[in-house]
Protein backbone atom coordinates (compact mmCIF):
# COMPACT_ATOMS: atom_id res chain seq x y z
CA UNK A 1 0.00 0.00 0.00
CA UNK A 2 1.15 3.43 -0.84
CA UNK A 3 1.24 5.70 2.69
CA UNK A 4 1.02 8.70 0.74
CA UNK A 5 -0.60 10.14 -2.88
CA UNK A 6 1.20 13.02 -4.60
CA UNK A 7 -0.91 15.57 -6.28
CA UNK A 8 1.21 17.74 -8.82
CA UNK A 9 -1.43 21.51 -9.14
CA UNK A 10 -0.24 23.63 -12.57
CA UNK A 11 -1.65 26.97 -11.85
CA UNK A 12 0.00 30.55 -12.38
CA UNK A 13 -2.72 31.53 -10.39
CA UNK A 14 -1.98 31.05 -6.54
CA UNK A 15 -5.36 30.95 -5.87
CA UNK A 16 -6.66 28.00 -8.20
CA UNK A 17 -4.09 26.01 -6.64
CA UNK A 18 -5.75 26.68 -3.05
CA UNK A 19 -9.18 26.19 -4.19
CA UNK A 20 -7.89 22.83 -5.85
CA UNK A 21 -6.15 21.88 -2.23
CA UNK A 22 -9.06 23.49 -0.65
CA UNK A 23 -11.62 21.31 -2.45
CA UNK A 24 -10.10 17.91 -2.03
CA UNK A 25 -8.67 18.02 0.92
CA UNK A 26 -6.18 15.88 2.93
CA UNK A 27 -7.63 12.91 1.55
CA UNK A 28 -10.39 12.39 -1.72
CA UNK A 29 -11.39 9.07 -0.35
CA UNK A 30 -11.51 6.79 2.54
CA UNK A 31 -9.98 3.85 0.78
CA UNK A 32 -7.52 5.97 -0.67
CA UNK A 33 -4.11 7.57 1.23
CA UNK A 34 -3.55 10.89 2.12
CA UNK A 35 -2.49 13.67 -0.39
CA UNK A 36 0.06 16.01 -0.77
CA UNK A 37 0.32 18.25 -3.41
CA UNK A 38 3.20 19.71 -5.10
CA UNK A 39 2.46 23.01 -6.26
CA UNK A 40 3.52 24.68 -10.03
CA UNK A 41 3.66 28.27 -11.33
CA UNK A 42 5.49 27.09 -14.78
CA UNK A 43 5.69 24.18 -17.08
CA UNK A 44 9.31 24.43 -16.16
CA UNK A 45 8.36 23.55 -12.98
CA UNK A 46 5.76 21.08 -13.84
CA UNK A 47 8.18 19.23 -16.09
CA UNK A 48 11.13 19.31 -13.63
CA UNK A 49 9.04 17.83 -11.17
CA UNK A 50 7.90 15.43 -12.96
CA UNK A 51 11.11 14.15 -14.45
CA UNK A 52 12.10 13.77 -10.59
CA UNK A 53 9.38 11.14 -10.76
CA UNK A 54 6.86 10.20 -7.56
CA UNK A 55 4.15 12.42 -8.67
CA UNK A 56 0.83 10.43 -8.87
CA UNK A 57 -1.86 12.45 -10.87
CA UNK A 58 -1.49 16.27 -12.61
CA UNK A 59 -4.22 18.66 -11.88
CA UNK A 60 -3.75 21.43 -14.90
CA UNK A 61 -5.49 24.60 -15.34
CA UNK A 62 -6.63 24.87 -18.45
CA UNK A 63 -6.78 28.74 -18.23
CA UNK A 64 -2.73 28.96 -17.19
CA UNK A 65 -0.72 31.55 -18.60
CA UNK A 66 1.29 31.82 -20.75
CA UNK A 67 1.48 28.31 -20.82
CA UNK A 68 -2.30 26.59 -20.51
CA UNK A 69 -3.14 23.56 -19.02
CA UNK A 70 -4.23 21.81 -22.10
CA UNK A 71 -0.66 21.95 -24.01
CA UNK A 72 0.68 20.95 -21.21
CA UNK A 73 -1.23 17.69 -20.65
CA UNK A 74 -0.43 17.04 -24.44
CA UNK A 75 3.16 17.70 -23.90
CA UNK A 76 3.96 15.77 -20.67
CA UNK A 77 1.92 12.49 -22.39
CA UNK A 78 3.86 13.02 -25.53
CA UNK A 79 7.26 13.61 -23.16
CA UNK A 80 6.86 11.92 -20.14
CA UNK A 81 7.53 8.73 -19.48
CA UNK A 82 4.67 6.33 -17.42
CA UNK A 83 2.67 9.70 -17.54
CA UNK A 84 0.59 9.86 -14.42
CA UNK A 85 -2.93 10.58 -14.91
CA UNK A 86 -3.89 14.13 -16.35
CA UNK A 87 -7.24 15.79 -14.75
CA UNK A 88 -7.56 19.49 -16.62
CA UNK A 89 -9.75 21.96 -15.50
CA UNK A 90 -11.57 23.61 -18.15
CA UNK A 91 -13.33 26.98 -18.15
CA UNK A 92 -16.56 25.74 -19.83
CA UNK A 93 -18.38 22.57 -20.36
CA UNK A 94 -18.03 23.45 -24.10
CA UNK A 95 -14.27 22.81 -23.84
CA UNK A 96 -14.38 19.03 -22.57
CA UNK A 97 -13.23 18.10 -26.72
CA UNK A 98 -9.79 20.07 -26.07
CA UNK A 99 -9.34 18.46 -22.92
CA UNK A 100 -9.71 15.44 -24.92
CA UNK A 101 -7.42 16.73 -27.65
CA UNK A 102 -5.38 17.43 -24.70
CA UNK A 103 -4.90 13.59 -23.56
CA UNK A 104 -6.34 14.39 -20.65
CA UNK A 105 -8.00 11.38 -18.69
CA UNK A 106 -10.92 13.51 -17.08
CA UNK A 107 -11.70 17.53 -16.94
CA UNK A 108 -13.75 19.31 -14.41
CA UNK A 109 -15.14 22.60 -14.57
CA UNK A 110 -13.36 25.42 -13.29
CA UNK A 111 -14.48 27.52 -10.68
CA UNK A 112 -13.67 24.46 -8.88
CA UNK A 113 -16.89 22.27 -7.94
CA UNK A 114 -15.45 20.93 -4.74
CA UNK A 115 -17.77 17.49 -5.16
CA UNK A 116 -16.66 17.27 -9.01
CA UNK A 117 -13.46 17.73 -8.86
CA UNK A 118 -12.76 15.30 -5.49
CA UNK A 119 -15.02 12.45 -6.94
CA UNK A 120 -12.87 12.70 -10.32
CA UNK A 121 -9.58 13.00 -8.49
CA UNK A 122 -10.32 10.19 -6.65
CA UNK A 123 -11.54 7.73 -9.63
CA UNK A 124 -8.04 8.52 -11.43
CA UNK A 125 -6.46 7.57 -8.20
CA UNK A 126 -7.83 4.56 -7.76
CA UNK A 127 -6.58 3.60 -11.23
CA UNK A 128 -3.08 4.72 -10.69
CA UNK A 129 -2.42 3.51 -6.89
CA UNK A 130 -3.47 0.22 -4.68
CA UNK A 131 -6.00 1.45 -2.60
CA UNK A 132 -5.90 1.28 0.97
CA UNK A 133 -7.42 -2.10 2.54
CA UNK A 134 -9.44 -2.53 5.89
CA UNK A 135 -9.49 -5.71 7.24
CA UNK A 136 -11.16 -7.18 10.11
CA UNK A 137 -9.79 -9.42 12.21
CA UNK A 138 -12.47 -12.68 13.45
CA UNK A 139 -12.21 -15.34 15.98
Amino acid sequence: MQAIATVLVYSDDANTREQVRLAVGRRPAADLPPVEYVECATLPAVLEQLERGGIDICVLDGEANPAGGMGVGRQIKDEIFRCPPVLVLIGRPQDAWLATWSRADAAVTHPVDPVALTETLATLLRHRITPVVTTVATR
